[in-house]
């Protein structure tokens, strides 16, 4: 019985590519930074910051914020969802990525970054399949809240692209309420000693913007640097 598993002597087109990549990047890239890269395997991994972001392939965290290798301990779902704190001893893949980057690798800030056209916002609003789709609806229910307040800040006959627009921001800031469950990142986060940061990324012109709890409102981030 064949599992699809391709044996050294079969590989695809676009395997192919993608071998051609990783020899182009042991030559140029990874020959350019030779030092740097021996530095991290040597010294270990000090990441400055956690990302939690969705795993659309349109949005890679590195390549938005020019970051090194060694700077963002990355974890990315569909939706860039985070699940309220658990303390079970079931599966937990995102609460796993939070847990190691906060009390292992202490990380001194986690942002979670949402993004405009976002398939998993979307779905909120549409019917999936019961049976093919099982894990991915109840993961999905994770984005009802900012569903309900998108509904209930524009009404229900909004237009639709104002509606996923808005759902996706609301989805951002409960996600933070879902991350600040979590005791040890709470504790810290009082403490001032973690700093936690929403941000909107906006796939049509690269731009992002930041929450502000004060004002309730997202910001350009570039204002930050001024």
């Amino acid at each position: 019985m064949s599992l699809g598993l391709n044996g050294s002597d079969q590989s695809s087109l676009l395997l192919q590519e993608f071998v051609k990549g990783n020899e182009t990047f042991k030559q140029t890239y990874f020959k350019k930074h030779e030092t740097q890269l021996l530095t991290l395997v040597r010294e270990g991994q000090n990441p400055r910051a956690l990302f939690i972001g969705c795993s659309d392939s349109r949005v890679i965290p590195d390549l938005i914020v020019q970051t090194q290798p060694g700077d963002l301990f990355v974890v990315r779902n569909v939706g860039n969802f985070v699940a309220p704190y658990k303390p079970d001893e079931d599966f937990h893949s995102t609460a796993s990525a939070i847990e190691y980057a906060v009390n292992v690798l202490n990380v001194s800030e986690i942002i979670i970054c949402g993004h405009s056209y976002c398939g998993a916002i979307a779905a909120l609003y549409t019917s999936l399949s019961a049976t093919t789709m099982v894990h991915t609806r109840k993961w999905l229910t994770l984005g009802e809240k900012a569903k309900s307040m998108a509904i209930t800040a524009l009404g229900a006959n909004a237009p639709q692209d104002e509606l996923l627009r808005a759902t996706e921001q609301f989805s951002v800031v409960t996600q933070i309420e879902n991350l600040l469950t979590y005791p040890y990142v709470k504790k810290l986060a009082q403490e001032e000693k973690l700093f936690i940061h929403g941000w909107y990324y906006d796939i049509e012109t690269g731009a992002i913007d930041y929450y502000d709890p004060d004002s309730y409102q997202f910001y350009p981030l570039s204002e930050l640097a001024e």
